[in-house]
């Protein structure tokens, strides 16, 4: 095995169009690894090889790739920054030693930026940040850079500055040493005379660079106090200890599609970002369920955490996994969350479309086997020798939901493809709702559903259609009744005969309650199911509009029967005739579900989103603040949210976020009510 201080194991990250792929790309083909730099814009590049990722020029998936760069292994994950697919990079960042995080030089910060400086600040995860674009027109370094330090939960210390903007960009200078470099068209840079109008901007930053470094380490600030200077090898102890704790954030400056700056960002991943041996041992939990933990070491016991699955079209159902501690060369280990020992044929290491097999992993490595019977995404695999199981992954919940069929009839082959779909994507949710009927297909954006349909219909052939899904409204009663159900019927031979009085109350919460008070043998004991029976049909199918009715207190207190006609099947009919006559005296309304929703939002959107609330019929049940972020707690009806993750993001220009369940139950407005009768009625 490598010398486990010289692997490397990182995210790139980013808002949508910022750059990633590009700047992916770039890094590996200075690297020697690819032969040509690919461009997203022409779907060749690499790290975007599924046919939706080509037509839409935008990551989909997290792709994976390694490159080996002055005797250091890195092995990075190049993740998705749209809002659809924000939870491959949520899990990306799970899964890193480190990221680098990139910010578009035009667009500068945006609502998907903070969310990633999010990601990046809550787990102290050690990163780059990396301004591209700084070729574009209307690229503004010190515009951008105002923007992170004013918006972002990040320390951003500058690196790097740009010699020239737009099309003038041409070369950076290094501001621990103050050189200055001109880029050259191999990704390299070449040193060259310090320009004389940046020489005071490149002095200031070196004072402040000196001054962040100086603030991560106890030596290094009595020093600075003392000399007033560091040295080059000071500056780069302070920012590989600040960097690790995720105190600061160290800022490099390029432009991906021209290949200018992947060589020294090459250099500072090797230089600042840690390898698997300086990050905490990994901790999980023991058979006996007793805390141990895993030291990224060769020597240690094997263990390691699937993160992703997905479908190859040559290999099968790929399970991809980021190693620990320990070394797997053998061809199988154990899975403690599915108590089984999984067998495999080959381990390979993914390198954007295709794998490459290797014989032996370790520390750091992410790793892809094929065909795996059990394990599933986020299952820890070990040795069988010293089990150890680690917590469960971080999924982003699913916010927005769609009724789903087959437009073709083939029910079967769709259902059984979305299950498949299921294995790959987390975010993902199936399930039937009982009262419509419908199966819902539910996930965190419309493009991520419609994505999720055209992946279905390439790889299966079978087209997925999605709908509004219909709103499980239920009835009930707010008043109470006493009323008389009778059936009779003569038509020779044999008649119907059933008779029934029924009291008829609400029972707010409580559902259907059904009390035999029968005095005597008025109505014989064995007749007096069947009009509960009847009775609970009639609620199913609803008196109002066609919804169930709930939450009814039902009290049979006196009836008649005939010797010869009565039934079970005409008492039957008498119980639902009292329950549909009562119902209507005791005064019907119609309910609707309401959701619960907690919305994380900046300051500046909260009265937008208040106000949107209320046009909603949103009620605000209170207000929390987090990491910077108000939090706005709300119970909404849910006919009017079926649709609110893209209302969200447009009005807040992708700042919001938000999660979604059931709350309760609660009476329609008169007026709305009218028109949904009328609806149902008329369909």
């Amino acid at each position: 095995m490598q010398d486990i201080s010289k692997i490397r194991n990182l995210a790139i990250i980013g808002h949508g169009s910022c750059g990633k792929t590009s700047l992916a790309e770039a890094m590996l083909f200075t690297a020697g690894k690819i032969k040509r730099l690919g461009k997203v814009d022409d779907g060749t590049a690499a790290l975007d090889f599924e046919d939706e990722e080509v037509q839409r020029n935008v990551s989909i998936n997290t792709s994976f790739h390694n490159y080996s760069w002055k005797k250091h292994n890195v092995f990075l994950m190049d993740t998705p920054g749209d809002d659809n697919f924000i939870n491959e990079s949520f899990v990306a960042t799970q899964m890193a030693d480190g990221a680098v995080f990139i910010v578009g030089a035009v667009l500068g910060v945006k609502g998907q930026t903070i969310k990633f400086a999010d990601f990046i600040a809550n787990r102290s995860l050690p990163s780059l940040l990396f301004i591209n674009k700084l070729d574009r027109e209307r690229a503004d370094f010190t515009r951008t850079l105002d923007q992170i330090e004013e918006s972002l939960p990040i320390t951003p210390v500058v690196l790097q500055i740009p010699i020239g903007e737009e099309e003038n960009f041409r070369g950076y200078i290094d501001i621990a040493t103050q050189k200055a470099y001109l880029y050259d068209d191999k990704g390299g840079a070449t040193e060259t005379e310090l320009p004389e109008e940046l020489a005071d901007d490149a002095a200031l930053y070196r004072e402040s660079l000196m001054e962040n470094v100086a603030e991560t380490d106890d030596d290094l600030i009595e020093k600075f106090l003392e000399d007033g200077e560091l040295s080059v090898e000071d500056i780069q102890i302070g920012l590989k200890g600040g960097v690790a704790s995720g105190s600061i954030v160290p800022v490099c400056v390029g432009a991906a599609t021209s290949n200018f700056g992947s060589a020294s960002l090459l250099d500072a991943i090797n230089e600042i970002l840690p390898s698997p041996a300086d990050k905490p041992a990994a901790m999980g939990v023991d058979a006996a369920g007793e805390p141990v933990e895993r030291v990224a070491s060769a020597d240690e016991k094997f263990s390691a955490q699937v993160f992703k699955t997905m479908a190859d079209p040559y290999a099968g159902r790929l399970t991809i996994f980021r190693v620990y501690s320990g070394t797997l060369s053998g061809d199988s280990f154990y899975n403690p969350n599915k108590e089984t020992e999984e067998r495999f044929g080959q381990l390979f290491l993914p390198e954007g479309k295709e794998q490459r097999a290797v014989e032996e992993v370790g520390p750091g490595m992410i790793v892809a086997v094929a065909k795996l019977k059990d394990t599933t995404t986020g299952d820890t695999l070990c040795d069988a020798a010293a089990p150890i199981t680690y917590d469960a992954l971080d999924i982003m919940q699913p916010v927005i939901s769609y009724a789903v069929t087959a437009t073709d009839g083939g029910e079967e082959k769709l259902f059984a493809s979305i299950t498949r779909m299921l294995d790959e994507d987390l975010t993902l949710r199936l399930i039937r709702e009982d009262q419509t009927g419908e199966i819902l297909i539910s996930g965190v954006g419309q493009v991520h559903l419609e994505v999720v349909g055209a992946r279905i219909k390439r790889k299966f052939g079978v087209e997925m259609g999605l709908t509004i899904p219909k709103i499980p409204y239920k009835e009930t009663i707010k008043g109470k009744a006493t009323v008389q159900g009778k059936h009779k019927k003569q038509s020779g031979g044999r008649g119907q005969f059933g008779d029934c009085t029924i009291e008829i109350s609400s029972n707010h919460g409580n559902g259907f309650e059904f009390v035999d008070k029968i005095v005597g043998g008025v109505i014989p004991a064995q007749y007096r199911p069947a009009v509960e029976k009847g009775i609970i049909e009639s609620m199913e199918r609803g008196v109002m509009a066609g919804y169930p009715v709930i939450d009814v207190k039902i009290v049979l207190v006196d009836g008649s029967f005939h010797a010869v006609d009565s039934s079970e099947m005409a008492f039957k009919v008498a119980g639902s005739l009292a329950f549909k006559k009562g119902a209507a005296e005791a005064g019907l309304v119609l309910l609707e579900p309401y959701m619960k929703l907690s919305i994380m939002v900046d300051k500046d959107h909260v009265g937008d989103v208040m106000g949107d609330l209320n046009s909603r019929r949103g009620k605000v049940m209170g207000m929390d603040s987090e990491q910077g972020s108000e939090i706005i707690n709300a119970q909404v009806p849910q006919s009017e949210v079926l649709l609110y993750a893209a209302d969200l993001t447009a009005m807040t220009g992708g700042l919001g976020r938000f999660t979604i369940e059931f709350s309760h139950y609660e009476e329609v407005p008169a007026m709305i009510a009218d028109k949904i009768v009328a609806a149902s009625q008329a369909a």
